[in-house]
């Protein structure tokens, strides 16, 4: 999954929203300064990304994928799924779209200290694209998985995947729509009383 949906995961509390967001950010074990529930929040993102990747769900959506695209389905996938999301906010938030982004935005400016240096350049690029909200948009959704590509090391096609993409919405929608309540169920019985990282 992809950051709104990490951070509608992590329910309402701000640090581990803020844990959720920086589990993209973070290498191995997280700084032991950073606050314990801002730890939890990135070990929660890990949970979720171990739980997504493992789902009958996300695998059968990735076998939809021909070569050379398969290979790269799952990063595709975790951009899809929050434009699906995205797109449909009001499904699974009672919050609107727009001012759930802007909250975020707001906290990562708000947290800008605890931040690696990599996660304040996205907090940047966030911003300037209307970030998590923009990615009920395809144009930005293509832009985003262009510069996914560029920083990979080989030679990747996802700058060229959203066609593909869209020309499997119907499918992947009900992947989503079948998965996506069981990860919500997931993250909401994950045991925030475990020690943390």
């Amino acid at each position: 999954m992809n950051h709104l949906a990490h951070a509608l995961l992590a329910g309402a509390d701000d640090d581990l929203r803020l844990g959720g967001v920086l589990g993209d950010f973070v290498r191995g074990t997280p700084d032991p300064a950073l606050p314990e529930p801002v730890r939890e929040g990135i070990a929660l993102h890990r949970a979720v990304d171990s739980y997504t990747d493992r789902h009958p769900e996300v695998i059968a959506a990735r076998a939809l994928f021909a070569p050379p695209y398969r290979r790269y389905a799952g990063i595709a996938l975790d951009m899809w799924f929050d434009h699906c999301l995205a797109r449909d906010f009001a499904a699974w938030s009672s919050l609107p779209l727009a001012a759930f982004s802007a909250d975020l935005r707001d906290l990562l400016q708000r947290q800008v200290a605890l931040l690696p240096s990599a996660a304040r350049r996205f907090a940047q690029y966030m911003e300037a694209n209307d970030l998590p909200a923009g990615y009920a948009d395809p144009r930005v959704l293509e832009r985003a998985l262009a510069g996914i590509g560029q920083r990979l090391r080989r030679d990747n096609p996802l700058a060229q995947m959203l066609p593909q993409l869209q020309a499997l919405d119907a499918p992947l929608q009900q992947h989503f729509e079948a998965f996506f309540p069981q990860l919500r169920q997931f993250a909401s019985d994950w045991p925030l009383s475990r020690r943390p990282l």
